[in-house]
């Protein structure tokens, strides 16, 4: 056999031994999915709440764009705030969860805890959403910034809890990404009974309380954190105006807000599919392109 025919069906033989690369780009992973009603995609237009709509059912697709292949596993539940998630027990049909949700009993932490820890080395990615529940109630407080700024020690003692949980369960390698929100607050400045002074406000509290401190509880467990407020245009300065069909000349950030979310027509605190869709945007753009 001449050299060149030995080299030939060497390498034909390394080839069927060894797993291409394309091919191990695209082995299937979980992806996990915990938190409140952004997790589980609630929109006010859906009868049954949680939608596909929702950031983490439309991740996957993006994911894929990038070399993943993602299976979600979604434990979010719709009402959830960072003291629920590691306390509230849940029955297998409880509807505050989104759509193909598990069926599990108990806390959300505690079944993904179970998850993570029986699919060790099949996770690829895992997502939070919480802390919004814990201050919502604030836009109605006499001050909205110290109201959140009491709210803070507890939210970050409660996420320390459930990253430090989620993290052990999962390894230190899977990656961790945590959300914030749109500052729907924004939208206050116009619609039913408006008030602009709540909607400057809600920028600082954002800004300096609520982001800082999940950034900050995410990054110490090695993991990340999308600035969804700052990607959905809250801090554009509120003297550049744009003027829309519905409301006039108002602030450039209140009129992404009202696009991407549904506060300002109907005073619901949720994102559209597209505002969603920022968010899975986001949390894509921190995968490592693959093949």
């Amino acid at each position: 056999m001449s050299r060149n025919l030995v080299l030939c069906a060497l390498a034909a033989v390394t080839a069927l031994a060894l797993p291409s690369a394309a091919g191990a780009a695209t082995k299937q992973q979980y992806y996990v999915s915990l938190g409140d009603s952004y997790a589980t995609g609630y929109q006010p237009t859906s009868k049954s709440g949680g939608t596909r709509n929702g950031f983490a059912y439309q991740l996957p697709g993006l994911a894929a764009k990038r070399g993943y292949k993602f299976k979600l596993v979604n434990f979010g539940c719709g009402g959830a705030n960072s003291t629920s998630i590691l306390q509230q027990k849940l029955a297998a049909d409880a509807k505050c969860k989104g759509p193909g949700a598990p069926g599990y009993t108990g806390t959300q932490v505690a079944a993904a805890e179970k998850f993570l820890k029986a699919n060790r080395g099949k996770v690829g990615l895992i997502t939070v959403s919480i802390g919004g529940n814990d201050v919502t109630s604030c836009a109605r407080a006499a001050n909205a910034v110290d109201c959140v700024a009491t709210a803070i020690p507890k939210l970050e003692k409660n996420l320390a809890t459930l990253l430090k949980r989620l993290r052990a369960a999962a390894g230190p390698k899977v990656r961790l990404v945590g959300t914030t929100y749109p500052d729907v607050i924004l939208g206050s400045w116009v619609g039913e009974n408006p008030n602009q002074d709540l909607a400057k406000l809600s920028v600082a509290a954002f800004q300096s309380l609520m982001n800082p401190a999940l950034k900050k509880g995410y990054e110490k467990v090695g993991g990340q954190f999308v600035d969804v407020t700052k990607a959905t245009g809250a801090y554009t300065p509120l003297d550049q105006t744009t003027t829309t069909a519905e409301y006039g000349t108002i602030p450039v950030a209140v009129a992404e807000v009202c696009r991407l979310s549904f506060y300002c027509s109907v005073r619901d605190i949720h994102a559209t599919t597209e505002g969603y869709r920022i968010i899975a945007e986001l949390v894509a753009k921190t995968l490592p392109r693959r093949g």
